[in-house]
């Protein structure tokens, strides 16, 4: 990898761990299209790349939330339990979608959260 590559590459994890951490998840749409478009991943990598990244980030900003108490604590096994199983499921299924259709279906969800998150 070149310096450039380095740079871009150290630019997009800045970029995705600021997003995760300010809100609290919701840096693959930050680090998926990226790595796709500026680093030429294939889908299916870019996907894979941003579940392994995601959870270290996630992990320290869970810590960091938990220090301030804005992590409820009731919850949390719960939702951490469902994930994992989510996860596994979404892991296993990955290499059998084809690629054009992956994108679709990640671009409705980025449509979903989208339209969720301006309130329409």
């Amino acid at each position: 990898m070149d310096l450039r590559s380095y740079i871009k590459t150290i630019g997009i994890g800045i970029i995705t761990g600021f997003v995760n951490g300010f809100f609290g998840s919701g840096g693959g749409i930050i680090v998926v299209p990226a790595l796709e478009g500026m680093m030429k991943f294939e889908k299916h990598e870019a996907h894979a790349t941003a579940i392994g990244v995601i959870l270290p980030l996630s992990i320290l900003s869970a810590i960091l939330y938990m220090r301030n108490g804005s992590l409820p604590k009731g919850y949390l096994s719960w939702i951490t339990l469902g994930g994992a199983a989510g996860g596994y499921i979404g892991a296993k299924c990955l290499p059998k979608i084809s690629t054009p259709w992956l994108h679709k279906i990640f671009g409705v969800v980025m449509i979903i959260a989208a339209v969720r998150m301006i309130g329409l």
